[in-house]
């Protein structure tokens, strides 16, 4: 396995487009630090982001999974043309000829998916302690270390993601063509979500039970926008009638989908480069 992951490190590292998107992805991930500096003075109106609370334990870690799970395009990118590079360098029948099989370059595949996933997730969890305890005005900790679960869905979300992502690299072939799948994907998702919330199944929740087995609606679901949390924001919605209820939790039923997806995506990519021929 460390053979495999090593050699997978080399490609991404040799390739200079993918070594910079790399880098920018965790650059980025550092940016949201940024967010506790953002103030709003228009005399009558002043607003300053780190003060609404959005960096207070346990709040934070849902904030910031949230945030950082938008930033996953950039790796998906990479994931996308470390693939395409494969048929454009013509490595993969090379791997192969090496000796490699099948079998162990999908593995390879998955062991960089669960390797960028699970550093990004350590990279979120220390920054949020960072920040966390630079801003929160709570920092008991049994306050701190409480909705951990949000980290959990982030990996889980990122492993399904680029799971994804994997899959269309191998079907496509090209990254531009596997990006552009990805974003038609999505927008048949979300007409076919739309016609069953608002045609078929208006009046009761048989939609959104449908819908939470979508490949990116299920990713979508781990974790909700935590805005509508904060106080500030529900102070507004009580003021002008428009209160909401939402439940933010992450559950179960969500994880166990998107790891489903994940093995599913995984034995798809397998399957296909079995049965194509080189």
């Amino acid at each position: 396995m460390k053979r495999l992951l090593s050699i997978e490190l080399q490609k991404i590292w040799m390739n200079k487009v993918s070594r910079i998107l790399t880098l920018t992805y965790f650059i980025l991930l550092s940016f949201i630090a940024l967010i506790a500096s953002i103030k709003f003075d228009l005399g009558f109106f002043k607003l300053h982001l780190a003060e609404m609370g959005i960096f207070n334990f346990p709040f934070i870690w849902h904030f910031n999974t949230y945030i950082a799970a938008w930033l996953k395009l950039f790796l998906a990118i990479v994931i996308v043309s470390m693939m395409a590079n494969e048929y454009s360098y013509g490595t993969l029948k090379q791997n192969l000829i090496d000796g490699m099989s099948k079998k162990e370059f999908i593995t390879s595949k998955f062991l960089t998916v669960l390797l960028f996933a699970f550093i990004s997730t350590v990279f979120i969890f220390m920054m949020t302690l960072i920040l966390g305890y630079n801003f929160s005005s709570y920092t008991g900790l049994s306050i701190v270390f409480s909705d951990l679960e949000y980290l959990v869905a982030f990996f889980v979300k990122l492993v399904g993601f680029f799971s994804f992502c994997l899959f269309l690299g191998i079907l496509v072939k090209r990254s531009a063509f596997a990006l552009g799948f990805l974003f038609v994907w999505s927008i048949v998702e979300n007409i076919a979500k739309g016609l069953l919330v608002f045609h078929i199944f208006p009046e009761n929740d048989i939609a959104y039970t449908i819908t939470q087995f979508f490949p990116l609606e299920s990713m979508s679901n781990l974790i909700i926008e935590p805005f509508s949390r904060l106080s500030v924001i529900k102070n507004i919605g009580t003021q002008i009638g428009m209160e909401t209820v939402k439940d933010y939790s992450v559950h179960l039923s969500s994880l166990v989908i998107v790891t489903i997806w994940s093995l599913v995506f995984m034995l798809l990519s397998y399957k296909l480069l079995k049965n194509r021929d080189l």
